[in-house]
């Protein structure tokens, strides 16, 4: 089987986007930091940075993530969102209600003209999330 999963770089917020993630979706986090993996980074103050996580659901949601060291370019996540949906309108919307805490709102969860719930904001972290939920869900 493939799978097909988000996975988010950040430059030294993983850990506390991973945990803040799972705070809102649930699941269990697994975090492994470069310094679990010696020799992996340059700096050795970049010890603790996530050099790799994952947060599974029990509903088999998969989000990735890491930091990037500073001797590597890092690009701020553009141009993608990280989309939720589902015919559980109550699960989308707790979803919608934990990840809008400190992010900026730029289309409230409410009606779509297609007739499901739909939202998109961009978290604390500055990732974009997209959330919808209703029949064309199914």
């Amino acid at each position: 089987m493939t799978i097909l999963n988000p996975y988010i770089s950040f430059r030294g917020d993983a850990r506390a986007a991973m945990e803040f993630y799972q705070q809102a979706l649930g699941g269990d986090l697994q975090v492994m930091t470069f310094g679990d993996m010696p020799g992996m980074v340059e700096d050795e103050a970049e010890q603790k940075l996530v050099m790799h996580s994952m947060l599974t659901t029990a509903g088999g949601l998969v989000l990735m993530a890491s930091d990037t060291p500073a001797h590597y370019e890092y690009k701020a996540p553009q141009g993608v969102s990280v989309s939720l949906s589902g015919t559980d309108e109550a699960e989308i919307r707790a979803a919608w209600d934990k990840l809008s805490d400190g992010a900026t709102v730029t289309q409230e969860f409410g009606p779509a003209p297609w007739g499901d719930q739909f939202g998109m904001l961009t978290d604390r972290f500055g990732v974009d999330w997209m959330f919808s939920a209703g029949q064309s869900q199914a």
